[in-house]
């Protein structure tokens, strides 16, 4: 609706109460000739109480009447262009009565036509407008699906030319299959320590580093060919010094890390310096006493030891023979042994059974009574017998993608000491020099001792011999 300006309240006051009193005092003569009220916006010519006309309102344009004089001129317009009769405008204005009254020349009405042309003229704008813009959101659609079938086929294309095999592939294929070569699937590697997550003893966080550590300074710690060296021995002298040593680790029920820096400090001191015959076992009993101090609780007296060595030499000998060592190598015993490699890759091994524990054991301390695998560094000797224990127990598979992992060794690059290993075990039981096969004999440890070498690494005179 058109809305109307708002008659200051001052002046409708006025005009109201003026002519309410001129309606009180005429109320029985005038009743009959009683104009329309003032106060409903009406341009009409109101007196004042003293009956002086009062000045008349002047009423602005209405907006249904501004929207009227627009369609007109609208009309007007196209009339015009379209060469028809124009349209007067002062002609749709005509006077309007309101109560009776005449109030003066007013818009007509607007028609319902004419309203639909005044009010939607964007409409047809968007109408007009929208049908192109559709063409183009659906011609710009179709260019980018083009694009992307266009890309898809170039990159079709280079696919296939990748997947392509090369010369070379084919030529490898085939060169494998004709020698019964098959691509094996990848194994899992396992991890060993997911077990001991919540043991805070094994630290798990650092154990891989540790023997890290302990690959890389192996060889400083390890002794030499020696044995070219020593005038007054020989490789036999030093294997019943072993066989010896055994015996007296077995004795004092001593721990096997104890056993094993036993044998890594006599070697690394037979390294620098020669000993005559006679100090050989002093050289033993002193390499024992430190290694016991080192890795036991309650470690023996050197009472002990003179005991057990039949008196062969005094309290102060072993003393002095002690200080000998400690100096000629410079106090350096936290060297990684064969034990700390055996412990670990044995974990690898998966098989958590004490009748591998006890091969693998026995393997490697019969490859410490021979001097033929000092020529091997410790961590080599460790996995060649866990890989002669497997194949000893026929396990399947003898080497694992996890053993591999963990040793940092193929299978055949253990080939040659786990062969020299299990030669020893078929050896061993017709060797003058029993404390080893003694030892792992018993059903403590399981007997393996009793049980026959692993075929497949034993060469075949080796085979004959023991048939």
């Amino acid at each position: 609706m058109a809305s109307r300006p708002i008659v200051p309240q001052q002046a409708r006051g006025e005009a109201v109460g003026g002519g309410n009193k001129q309606m009180k005092k005429n109320a029985a003569g005038e009743g009959r000739n009683r104009r329309a009220l003032g106060d409903i916006g009406n341009l009409v010519t109101l007196r004042g109480a003293e009956g002086k006309p009062q000045p008349q309102i002047s009423r602005p344009l209405t907006r249904s009447f501004c929207a009227q004089l627009l369609a007109n001129a609208q009309a007007a317009a196209a009339a015009e262009n379209k060469k028809n009769v124009c349209v007067n405008v002062d002609k749709a204005a005509a006077p309007v009565l309101l109560d009776g009254a005449v109030v003066g020349k007013k818009a007509a009405v607007p028609k319902p036509a004419q309203k639909k042309v005044v009010m939607k003229p964007k409409a047809t704008e968007v109408i007009e407008i929208s049908p192109n813009a559709e063409d183009e959101v659906k011609d710009k659609k179709q260019e980018k699906e083009k694009q992307e079938k266009v890309n898809n086929k170039k990159e079709g294309e280079g696919s296939s030319k990748k997947k392509a095999p090369t010369l070379t592939a084919v030529l490898t294929a085939r060169s494998k299959a004709a020698c019964g070569i098959t691509k094996k699937p990848k194994e899992e590697i396992v991890d060993i320590d997911a077990a001991d997550a919540g043991n805070d003893l094994a630290g798990v966080e650092y154990v891989e580093d540790i023997y890290k550590f302990y690959k890389s300074v192996e060889n400083e710690s390890r002794p030499t060919d020696y044995i070219h060296l020593q005038t007054d021995m020989n490789e036999k002298m030093r294997a019943i010094l072993v066989d010896w040593l055994v015996d007296v680790h077995l004795k004092f029920e001593l721990s096997p890390e104890t056993l094993y820096l036993a044998i890594n400090i006599v070697d690394r001191f037979l390294s620098v310096k020669i000993v005559p015959r006679r100090e050989l076992q002093l050289v033993g009993m002193g390499s024992m006493l430190m290694a016991s101090k080192y890795e036991e609780i309650w470690a023996p007296e050197v009472n002990d030891l003179v005991c057990i060595a039949d008196r062969a030499y005094t309290h102060q000998q072993i003393l002095v023979m002690e200080k000998t060592i400690l100096g000629k190598l410079e106090w350096t015993l936290t060297v990684p042994t064969h034990y700390v490699f055996l412990v670990r890759f044995l974990k690898a091994s998966i098989p958590d059974e004490k009748k591998i524990e006890n091969m693998v054991f026995f393997l490697a301390e019969l490859g410490l009574m021979q001097y033929e695998t000092i020529m091997f560094c410790p961590s080599m000797v460790a996995a060649s017998a866990v890989y002669a224990a497997r194949c000893t127990l026929s396990l399947k598979p003898a080497w694992t993608d996890t053993l591999k992992h963990h040793t940092g060794y193929s299978e055949a690059q253990l080939m040659d000491c786990a062969k020299l290993l299990v030669y020893f075990h078929s050896k061993a039981a017709e060797n003058r020099l029993q404390a080893v096969h003694r030892k792992y004999s018993s059903t403590i440890r399981g007997a393996v001792a009793l049980l026959k070498p692993a075929q497949s690494l034993m060469s075949p005179d080796a085979v004959k011999s023991t048939a």
